[in-house]
């Protein structure tokens, strides 16, 4: 199923933004942000009865906004991570969606709008003992994932130069092949991968490491793929085309494919959907 993803919707609720995008003839969407809505469940059953959908971590988008972290030491921020997730799976066996996805977790715990953006320096928790917290919730999550009907997926981070070098680190999980690994390796086998190629060319220009050669690494892995370009450096959601780079090495059979392509029209996704159904083949 390939989606179009509402994350270039952020000030529409999630009813407009596919009452926007399926009147250029979108069917399957990947729910995403956007501004906090009453009454989800009516409103995402009546969508879910005409089109395909799938959730995706900040959805539903809460009244007071904080950031997912699973990894997180603050107990208050790991419940209310635990309490979205929880909501956003139920909801996803209510209606039927097949998939919840999610980002691996980080070494601090960030501010929102320091998302996507460069982050404030502070000091950063420990990476092994944060990837244990993040393993042991997340496939506590995926069990109950599995007993709704619900593929759990989560998704690799994307470690920008400029946070690199202000934290003279890595301060997340899950941007680089060894610790993927370890995560898919050791948790429940219902926490499926989902590769955002985006942000992995950033990661890897990042951290001098071959893109390709981690998507030829964990090809059998993965169960779902964000589509998008850039230039290495942000995570800008630029249009793909028939020479981006990742074609030669992602699957053509994964059950998932996202386009999350931001600031173009209606219009001009559906021809991204095309393109990558063209891909495929």
């Amino acid at each position: 199923m390939i989606y179009v993803s509402t994350g270039g919707f952020k000030n529409q609720n999630f009813n407009d933004a596919v009452n926007e995008l399926s009147n250029a003839g979108i069917v399957a969407f990947e729910l995403t942000g956007g501004k906090h809505s009453d009454n989800s469940l009516e409103r995402l059953t009546a969508l879910g009865k005409k089109y395909a959908l799938a959730l995706h971590n900040y959805f539903p988008p809460p009244k007071i906004p904080f950031v997912l972290n699973l990894a997180s030491f603050q107990d208050d921020i790991v419940q209310s991570t635990i309490n979205h997730i929880t909501n956003a799976i139920d909801l996803s066996n209510s209606i039927g969606a097949k998939f919840y996805s999610f980002h691996a977790g980080y070494l601090i715990d960030p501010l929102v709008n320091e998302l996507g953006d460069k982050i404030i320096n502070q000091e950063l928790n420990d990476r092994q003992r944060a990837l244990d917290y993040f393993i042991d919730r997340a496939s506590s999550l995926a069990e109950y994932a599995e007993n709704k009907g619900v593929k759990l997926l989560v998704e690799n981070n994307v470690l920008s130069r400029i946070n690199y070098e202000s934290f003279d680190d890595n301060p997340l999980l899950m941007v680089e092949a060894t610790e993927t690994h370890e995560i898919i390796d050791r948790s429940h086998p219902n926490l499926g991968l989902l590769v955002d190629v985006a942000h992995l060319k950033i990661s890897a220009n990042t951290l001098s490491f071959s893109e390709n050669e981690y998507l030829d690494r964990f090809y059998d892995n993965v169960d779902a793929y964000h589509l998008s370009d850039n230039l290495g450096l942000e995570d800008t959601n630029n249009e793909i085309t028939i020479s981006s780079w990742f074609w030669p090495h992602i699957r053509k059979d994964a059950e998932y494919y996202s386009v999350e392509v931001y600031n173009k029209s209606p219009k001009f996704l559906k021809t991204q959907v095309e393109l990558i159904e063209s891909m495929l083949i």
